[in-house]
């Protein structure tokens, strides 16, 4: 069955409801990308600091979403926003976005990924959003191989990934009826991981997946 990897960015005092959905959802979640500040932020954030510990309780996997500029931006600040996402929120992981998928900007990804088991985050999701050389998978215990539109997520296509490390598959302007299509063709695929939102533009993490919408109807946990 494939799980959901949720990025959700809004903040829980302006959407109360779609969090309340998300931690409902907590059997059905790989896990959960908190991004109060498209990273940490410069100071903690109680609401965000809130819902991370009831994900937690719920048993949700909380990654911490932090920028790598596709290798550009430098080591000792990404590793300043995973150990804030650590002592603040308390996340278990980190969703490492705009990598590389080159194996030119590889040892950047490999240093990187020493210095997030050192500081506490043990699972890494990488998001290069196409399919990435094969040293990725060393140090992934997720990769993102598609980010895109439904229009061109449903298009023939070749494979997106070998079978080293679990594939996740991020789409987004999906609309309702094509819920189910998402997650047929992302387990086709060999995405065991995926998020389907109808979110568009710049911002389409702003939204939920079909499935988690509380103004759709309330989410069943899976038997």
């Amino acid at each position: 069955m494939s799980m959901l990897l949720v990025p959700y960015y809004e903040h829980p005092s302006i959407r109360p409801a779609e969090w309340e959905a998300v931690i409902a959802a907590a059997p059905l979640l790989h896990g959960v990308v908190l991004n109060p500040a498209s990273g940490p932020g410069d100071r903690p954030d109680p609401a965000f600091a809130a819902v991370a510990e009831r994900l937690r309780a719920a048993g949700v996997r909380v990654l911490g979403y932090t920028d790598t500029a596709y290798g550009n931006r430098p080591h000792a600040q990404v590793v300043g926003d995973l150990e804030r996402h650590r002592e603040w929120y308390g996340v278990e992981g980190a969703f490492l976005d705009q990598t590389a998928a080159g194996p030119d900007e590889f040892p950047y990804y490999q240093r990187l990924a020493s210095a997030a088991w050192a500081a506490g985050c043990g699972h890494l999701v990488l998001n290069p959003g196409v399919p990435a050389h094969p040293w990725y998978a060393r140090i992934a215990d997720v990769l993102v191989t598609f980010e895109g539109t439904w229009d061109t997520y449903r298009r023939p296509a070749p494979p997106y990934g070998g079978s080293a490390t679990r594939q996740c598959h991020l789409v987004y302007e999906v609309p309702a009826e094509a819920d189910t299509a998402v997650t047929e063709l992302a387990r086709a695929r060999g995405a065991v991981v995926h998020c389907a939102v109808p979110g568009t533009g710049a911002h389409p993490w702003g939204t939920l997946p079909h499935a988690l919408s509380p103004h759709r109807h309330p989410v069943r946990p899976a038997r």
